[in-house]
């Protein structure tokens, strides 16, 4: 098929963020791009050759957008799986597969999956509801503390709770959920891999994150991660075995613990463009939002090694402010060398809602992780 120069027009479920970033890589290959999303408000609105307004959990809205394209993909992995498949038995190109996506869409399943292929991942339980969970608390039957997480539509922090006491599950919500084993770690990491359609894989350097101790959100997201090599490497293969067990199509964002113990343990999986990669539009030979393009689309994939460290600050709304949108101190931190904001372009701000982010460059790691302390205590996203 010719993407270039051509008719070919690649659906993209969900218009936000990550969304709106792809579109910026799509401007390079000459495509039209029609975009699927329940807001009016989305980011990509304005990118997208065309938009489409519509509920992403309903059959006929989701099978109706497929029908118009040539290749679709997702932003988001909550979409209607039965619209998916019925799209991909009448040939359409469905990348991930909705085969892919039923193994990572439910936590409790994805949690499965890497027990069934022996890849390492924490210990946990899974219930059908909040009732069952606290009934088999009340039994002691499940070790406090643990980790709480809801089995489908979590995102940013939300759907995952540490329960520390029987009071802590009071205010959660009645659904499908996990209790997982706390892990002393001593890193977050994340690896992305890019497959393509044809089987070429390449993996991006380990990146290490530093999470916001409240609202359980990546604050930095470290290019390369401060590890050792072998560590490194450990986790690398880790990333492409759960990338081969799971044979997706696009990007896997592979988020992982570092135990004291030197282990490495799996702890959750996204198969599209990830937070984790974001510094890649600056620091990367190839970004990760056009590796992600080029696997789809079953093109050569891109040389994913870092051209210079890479530090990524997450803008969020600062707590107490809710309403239309203000970015107080933006023009003092772009007056750093190194510096790049991205604003997403979120018209509504509130506590800890994700409204961008900012990328430092810098060949000295040392210095960019100064500089984007600097970033994190100058810039604040507030309300007018």
């Amino acid at each position: 098929m010719n993407y270039f120069s051509s008719n070919f027009k690649l659906g993209i479920l969900g218009g936000g963020q990550l969304g709106k970033m792809l579109l910026a890589e799509t401007r390079k290959f000459d495509i039209q791009t029609y975009v699927f999303d329940p807001s009016m408000e989305a980011p990509c609105q304005y990118g997208a050759t065309k938009f489409f307004i519509g509920d992403l959990m309903d059959y006929d809205s989701v099978y109706d957008f497929g029908k118009k394209v040539d290749v679709l993909t997702i932003e988001i992995e909550n979409v209607n799986l039965e619209a998916l498949e019925q799209l991909e038995a009448e040939g359409l190109k469905v990348y991930p597969s909705p085969k892919t996506l039923r193994l990572i869409q439910n936590k409790g399943v994805q949690k499965d999956f890497y027990v069934e292929n022996q890849i390492p991942t924490a210990a946990y339980k899974r219930f059908a509801s909040l009732t069952d969970l606290r009934t088999e608390i009340e039994h002691n039957r499940v070790a406090l503390p643990f980790v709480w997480k809801c089995a489908q539509f979590g995102y940013d922090g939300n759907g995952v709770k540490i329960v520390r006491s029987a009071e802590d599950i009071e205010n959660l919500p009645n659904v499908e959920c996990i209790a997982e084993q706390m892990v002393p770690f001593k890193n977050e990491l994340a690896v992305i891999v890019a497959r393509s359609v044809s089987g070429e894989v390449k993996a991006y350097p380990v990146v290490e994150m530093e999470f916001h101790p409240e609202a359980n959100q990546v604050e930095y997201v470290i290019c390369p991660a401060r590890i050792d090599c072998h560590i490194a490497k450990k986790a690398t293969e880790k990333a492409l075995q759960v990338s081969q067990a799971y044979n997706h199509v696009g990007l896997l964002a592979v988020e992982m613990f570092q135990t004291h113990d030197e282990d490495i343990l799996i702890n959750e999986v996204a198969p599209r463009p990830h937070n984790s990669g974001h510094y890649s539009i600056e620091a990367s030979y190839t970004s990760q939002f056009e590796n992600h393009l080029r696997a789809i689309l079953d093109l050569p994939l891109g040389n994913t090694w870092s051209k210079v460290a890479g530090i990524m600050v997450n803008l969020v709304g600062e707590e107490g402010f809710s309403g239309p949108v203000v970015y107080e101190n933006i023009e003092k931190i772009m007056a750093i060398d190194g510096v790049i904001p991205h604003i997403y372009g979120k018209k509504e701000t509130r506590p800890f809602r994700k409204m961008g982010h900012v990328t430092i460059v810098n060949e000295n790691m040392t210095e960019a992780r100064k500089i984007a302390e600097e970033v994190k205590n100058t810039i604040r996203v507030i309300a007018k």
